[in-house]
């Protein structure tokens, strides 16, 4: 029987991000029973799972799981958020030829699988969800999506590069619109690329860096048009890690540890690139490494041993819109041989249990480092509209790779990068569902966070010890506690602009229950992040200026005056989460266009 992990408050104190320690007494966990399973013949695609009758219980709110549907349909490998349409993009890997949702009737006829003698394929290998229904519509994909990468364009559509076999040197275009489907170029990108990571730049364009067995980065060309050559890039290739030793018939082991790179652009145009243990700043421009920074200590970082990273949020000041410090975090990850220890079937080492933190504006960058609670592998990072970041999925032992991993980590943590050491993490109620390899969190505008995927398997499987998952949760951080809702500000969209272009001001009329005080109020800007394989590719947070709050312009009502980020080198052109933030407390995000 499926039961879901609850615990409920009546008496917590005011949630802020400098509060209390992360040491808990007292509260109580409440069981609810699941509808469904994860078997897929216990659910129709696309219905929502029946909601449970609320109890309240003593105890600190530490957040909130539920069952939000029973099928997604395919196995979510990859997904992000679209503007517009409000709606996840889903998709997993054309090679199975298999998924739990056929093609609709329009988007016939059935995909042709030119590597299986041509045999009609006429499942969907990718979904839009409705994150309020969980209704599904199939989305036709003919290139194998299988371990690509992705990033939304300024006018909010979705570009998805690489992939593998046919698919590796694809680029394929889904417009953010009800009735839209992907276009795509088999031939545009010059290298393969296969566990690749794209980057949005400061003009709206893409860096595309890394693959397997790809030492090189490329810009993603205009659509239609394909690309001649790749640029080399060396360190890539050194931080391949191989391990000698006999190893039947052959005498080393790959273990890579340096694919999906954490790439983010810089405040100054420039790009960060980490791999391995490894990191530089870069400068697209004139292909040329600018600095190297310190080595993080502890182990490798990138997949297969995969560990979570998220640039800490960006605060831009009118006053001097030139100095913007960018700082990175890493957290967990595994040891240098975990993935061999893994694939040669032997004893499962801990996955790491230290996180990083660095300031890579910085004249003298150092890694700082602190503990979590608890060790993670194969981990999401997500930016919180409240500047904290919160750390869900993945495993306390191994690394990623087909059942390399156990002991699923279903305690997400909460990171407060401004609280006192010591103090940062914060444990939140479990899951009862193991989010392992092939897992997915993202941030919706409610500020609840969609989980969904873990696939552990070479194809859709059900009868194993991690099957393969297609029921979706939505997880509802601290600030979510219903003592808190009275305090909610809201956003009057009807009332507010929804478009600024760079270092311009703009009017958010916000209408709360008490008044606003300006010293604990803030708006933030996030940027829907591609999501898959423990890396959440452009995704960033930007606290922005404020320069009036005016009470009470009408009853309730606050006229905001808000600063819009200095440059796309800060935040890039595009569609943004814009969110109100008082005394801790999010509103429900709207959607800003920064141009």
């Amino acid at each position: 029987m499926d039961h879901v992990l609850e615990v409920v408050d009546i008496a917590e104190p005011e949630y802020k991000s400098e509060d209390d320690s992360n040491e808990f007494s007292g509260h109580s966990l409440k069981v609810v029973k699941r509808f469904g399973n994860n078997n897929p013949a216990a659910a129709q695609p696309g219905q929502p799972a029946k909601p449970a009758a609320p109890k309240r219980k003593r105890g600190p709110f530490l957040g909130k799981w539920e069952l939000h549907s029973n099928n997604s349909g395919v196995s979510t490998m990859h997904a992000i958020l679209l503007p517009k349409v409000n709606q996840i993009v889903m998709f997993d890997a054309t090679i199975w030829r298999v998924s739990q949702i056929q093609l609709s009737p329009d988007k016939m006829p059935c995909r042709i699988d030119k590597l299986h003698n041509n045999q009609p394929d006429c499942w969907a290998h990718s979904v839009l969800y409705d994150v309020d229904t969980a209704k599904l519509k199939t989305l036709k994909v003919n290139t194998d999506t299988w371990c690509s990468s992705g990033g939304l364009t300024v006018d909010g559509n979705l570009v998805s590069t690489g992939g593998y076999q046919g698919g590796a040197n694809t680029a394929r275009y889904l417009s953010a619109c009800d009735n839209c489907d992907w276009k795509e170029y088999p031939t545009a990108l010059a290298d393969r690329r296969w566990y690749a990571t794209q980057v949005t730049l400061a003009d709206g364009g893409f860096l595309v860096v890394g693959g397997r067995d790809v030492f090189s980065w490329e810009y993603i060309p205009p659509e239609g048009q394909s690309n001649k050559a790749a640029n080399y890039f060396p360190l890539l290739k050194e931080t391949c890690d191989y391990l000698q030793g006999n190893f039947g018939p052959v005498n080393s082991f790959r273990l890579e540890n340096n694919l999906y790179p954490f790439v983010y652009l810089v405040p100054d145009g420039n790009v960060y690139i980490f791999a391995n243990n490894r990191s530089i700043l870069f400068d697209p421009k004139t292909d040329k490494v600018l600095r190297e920074y310190p080595v993080i200590p502890g182990g490798p970082r990138s997949y297969p041993a995969s560990a979570a990273s998220a640039l800490l949020p960006l605060k831009p000041n009118r006053a001097n819109p030139n100095a913007v410090d960018a700082e990175v975090l890493i957290c967990g990850g595994a040891t240098y041989d975990s993935y061999m220890l893994g694939e040669t079937k032997k004893p499962l080492p801990p996955a790491l249990q230290d996180c990083g933190r660095m300031v890579i504006t910085s004249p003298n960058p150092v890694w700082k480092m602190e503990m979590m609670p608890t060790r993670r592998v194969m981990g999401d990072a997500v930016n919180l509209p409240t500047g904290d970041v919160l750390i869900i999925n993945g495993a306390k032992t191994g690394s990623a790779g087909w059942h390399d991993a156990d002991d699923p980590n279903l305690n997400p943590v909460l990171y407060r990068p401004d609280a006192p050491d010591g103090r940062k993490f914060r444990e939140l109620a479990p899951t009862n569902i193991a989010r392992m390899y092939h897992s997915v969190a993202v941030l919706l505008q409610d500020g609840r966070v969609l989980i969904a995927g873990s696939n552990d398997n070479d194809g859709y499987l059900y009868n194993v010890k991690f099957p393969t998952e297609l029921r979706v949760e939505k997880f509802s951080p601290t600030y979510l506690n219903p003592r808190f809702n009275k305090r909610k500000p809201q956003i009057l969209a009807d009332q507010s602009e929804s478009v600024a272009g760079f270092g311009k001001t703009f009017q958010l009329k916000v209408k709360s229950n008490e008044t606003i005080d300006e010293k604990d109020f803030k708006v933030t800007l996030y940027s829907p992040p591609f999501v898959t394989h423990s890396i959440s590719m452009n995704q960033r947070l930007i606290v922005l200026d404020v320069t009036e709050v005016k009470n009470n312009v009408s009853p309730g009502v606050a006229n905001i005056v808000a600063v819009a980020p200095p440059s796309g080198a800060v935040a890039p052109p595009g569609y943004y989460l814009l969110t109100a933030v008082h005394r801790g407390v999010p509103s429900h995000s709207v959607w800003f266009q920064v141009k």
